[in-house]
């Protein structure tokens, strides 16, 4: 079976960027089937492919995956206008490549939700069987933010969001909060499947090297957030919570925000103006590096902003990179992810918004390293009994490609 795979986004492990995509591909590729990845350059991502691109485009096999990438330059730094910009430039092409290509099913996955079009286009002038994976609710998320108020721009994305739920032959949700807003768009539930993202159990447990950032005692609890340092994450909450722990002072804790993004410089910027030295910053590493960061921190952070559609409606990457590493997790908001770290055990879920009791979690993660390597157990073993990627990219390869035999 041919799967012409539609993801702006797409990296191998070189790049610092999810690996999601890369992944699945790789399982239908184990399973017999061929897959062509359509992407975009992505400043995190490493697609694999290094020639000249040949009217905008170029062309290429990664271990088995037929990639065609266009030459779109985007970056987390870019604002709303240049991003959207981009998207749309990409799903022109996209449509293109999606009329041309043979396909037994046509696969998408957002974000952007645009990536969605070829999808839409692909099935009601061709005939081609479509499924689209949801990874946030569009227009929900940029509304309940903030960030468009335009009404008609927000009109706009709810009907792109209703023309691709209602095109699909089949969807894929990635957590429980976008399986029920893809139910109330009119979708019936045994058209969806869920399939969160999942733990690279065998990277994220023997990384080729254990490593500290420079400065960072092995005396010292050393916490750490590996994601995009953008308006979604709100990671003022951890300097918050950094200068409370420099208030207290309690030297013997670091934490480490690791990654790029829009917020970044300014982040930074907040650090330095206000002497909050318990924050540190690093660049973005590949993922097999950021494996051996991860085997040498004693607790991950999982922080984003207080938004209630983030609640159920986000599956993040670095929650399960750091569940397969055998990190606690401290999370920051309510939801799934913080029931899940209450029922397993395996961490700390603090309110939002609440600088006081995040910094108390930390004391207490670094006061009783007995109660945390315990709870660093039970992660692993959330990893692999419920997480493993192993196991979810063989329940996605077969609601994919069931889909071409309707």
């Amino acid at each position: 079976m041919r799967v012409l795979y539609f993801h702006q986004h797409f990296s191998t492990p070189q790049g610092s960027a999810g690996t999601r995509s890369y992944e699945m591909a790789r399982a239908l590729i184990a399973e017999g089937h061929e897959v062509v990845m359509v992407c975009g350059r992505y400043a995190q991502a490493r697609t694999g492919l290094d020639g000249p691109y040949v009217k905008g485009k170029r062309r290429g096999v990664v271990e088995g995956i037929e990639v065609i990438e266009f030459d779109l330059d985007y970056g987390n730094h870019m604002g709303l206008l240049k991003r959207a910009g981009v998207f749309a430039r990409y799903a022109i092409g996209a449509i293109e490549v999606a009329l041309r290509e043979r396909a037994d099913v046509i696969f998408a996955t957002s974000t952007p939700l645009t990536a969605g079009i070829p999808g839409i286009v692909a099935r009601w002038l061709k005939g081609s069987r479509f499924v689209f994976e949801v990874r946030d609710l569009w227009p929900e998320l940029p509304r309940e933010m903030g960030v468009i108020r335009n009404p008609l721009v927000l009109a706009m994305l709810s009907v792109l969001e209703w023309a691709s739920y209602r095109s699909a032959h089949r969807l894929i949700g990635l957590s429980p909060g976008i399986v029920q807003g893809i139910e109330r768009r009119g979708v019936r539930p045994e058209h969806i499947a869920m399939v969160p993202n999942g733990c690279d159990l065998d990277l994220f447990a023997s990384p080729a090297e254990r490593w500290r950032p420079e400065g960072v005692g092995e005396d010292q609890l050393l916490a750490v957030f590996s994601g995009t340092h953008g308006n979604a994450n709100g990671l003022g909450a951890v300097l918050d919570a950094g200068a409370v722990l420099q208030a207290r002072r309690r030297d013997d804790i670091r934490i480490v925000l690791i990654g790029t993004g829009g917020e970044k410089d300014r982040l930074k910027a907040r650090a330095k103006a206000e002497g909050i030295d318990t924050v540190l910053f690093l660049d973005p590493v590949p993922k097999t590096r950021l494996n051996g960061l991860l085997a040498g921190a004693d607790i991950g952070l999982q922080v984003l902003r207080n938004v209630p559609a983030f609640y159920y409606g986000t599956s993040p990457n670095k929650f399960f990179d750091y569940i397969a590493s055998g990190l606690p997790v401290l999370n920051n908001y309510p939801g799934w992810l913080a029931g899940l770290i209450t029922e397993s055990g395996c961490g700390y879920a603090v309110p939002p918004d609440d600088p006081e009791a995040f910094a108390d979690a930390l004391i207490a993660a670094s006061e009783n390293r007995a109660a945390l390597a315990q709870m660093g157990r039970r992660a692993r073993a959330l990893a692999e009994a419920r997480f493993a990627r192993a196991a979810l990219a063989q329940q996605w390869v077969a609601w994919v490609t069931g889909a071409a035999r309707g």
